[in-house]
């Protein structure tokens, strides 16, 4: 296997953050689509008010809703893992997923990996926070799928020229990156 830099648990969260902002405003227009398809008209005040309102909603409407997201969840992580190794949130951060053979991605693992995903956030989100702890900085959902997460490009060293060395350690992390 090749030597990777793995992608940090901090770099990380970056990237799904951003993806999850993109996943929801994907899902937000899906939203506002059924809105106006069962024409309901709803204002901006009306709107506030119904997502605000959100678990009075009918049983069907939120089956529906889960359903959707999942789906759309599904396909945009399948689809960017399965073709580059990367979603939209890992590119700007730098990150790539790999098969921790170092073989690029293919649907059926990137799939794999998205069910890894579901079984990472079922205990209070600990399969994520693993990737902290772990000397790969693999999740639970790495672990399922046999991937790991790896940095695609380096950022310059920061410059402390000025600074003893005693003093550049408290700055860097065990593989001298920087915090």
């Amino acid at each position: 296997m090749m030597q990777y830099r793995y992608g940090g648990f901090w770099r990380r969260w970056g990237a799904m953050l951003i993806d999850s902002l993109i996943l929801y405003m994907i899902l937000l227009i899906f939203v506002l689509a059924g809105a106006a398809a069962f024409r309901l008209n709803l204002s901006m005040s009306e709107f506030k008010f119904l997502v605000g309102e959100f678990g009075e909603m009918s049983g069907a409407y939120l089956v529906i809703y889960y359903g959707a997201n999942l789906l759309i969840s599904m396909a945009y992580y399948t689809y960017f893992h399965g073709t580059s190794g990367q979603t939209i949130g890992k590119m700007i951060f730098g990150l790539r997923v790999v098969q921790a053979t170092g073989e690029n991605m293919t649907f059926g693992i990137a799939f794999l990996r998205w069910v890894g995903y579901l079984i990472s956030g079922l205990c209070f989100y600990l399969g994520f926070l693993w990737a902290a702890f772990d000397g790969k900085k693999q999740g639970w959902h790495d672990k399922i799928a046999a991937t790991v997460v790896i940095r695609t490009r380096m950022e310059p060293v920061l410059q402390m020229a000025d600074l003893p060395p005693e003093k550049n350690e408290k700055y860097l992390d065990k593989e001298n990156d920087v915090l």
